[in-house]
């Protein structure tokens, strides 16, 4: 059992990962050998909150097909394990980046002396602008 939370867990057994042939340089590693993970993992086996599947939705982009399932493709390594390491830390990162839910922006005003300060500012800055001229040409 993967624990993305303390109310969430996914089975590793829910998670299919297979190997490819990696793209990119590499010489003959990348031509012989099948290195490259490919993560695939349907949402559907987990119960999530509607507010968090939403989320996951919108965070996961076009690695999550229209059946909802996640595709991961891992190939900065050049071994397997390391590879199915990398995809599986990207699917926990992605599922509890999609558990959290984010803090609601309170709109605020501007305190009476920020906005004392910034008119001063634009002031000061008014004056300097105005006398770096010369008084106009007469022709």
């Amino acid at each position: 059992m993967l624990r993305i939370s303390r109310d969430l867990s996914i089975d590793e057994n829910d998670i299919e990962i297979t190997f490819v042939r990696a793209s990119g340089p590499g010489g003959q590693n990348v031509n012989k050998l099948s290195t490259a993970a490919q993560l695939r993992f349907d949402t559907r086996r987990i119960t999530l909150p509607e507010d968090a599947a939403l989320r996951l939705n919108r965070i996961a982009g076009q690695r999550m097909t229209k059946d909802g399932v996640i595709v991961i493709h891992a190939q900065r390594f050049r071994t397997q394990e390391r590879n199915r390491a990398d995809a599986t830390d990207r699917l926990l990162e992605l599922l509890r980046e999609a558990m959290v839910r984010p803090v609601p922006r309170r709109a605020t005003k501007p305190t009476f002396g920020s906005k004392q300060r910034r008119l001063e500012g634009k002031k000061r800055r008014s004056d300097v602008k105005s006398k770096r001229g010369s008084g106009g040409f007469d022709d």
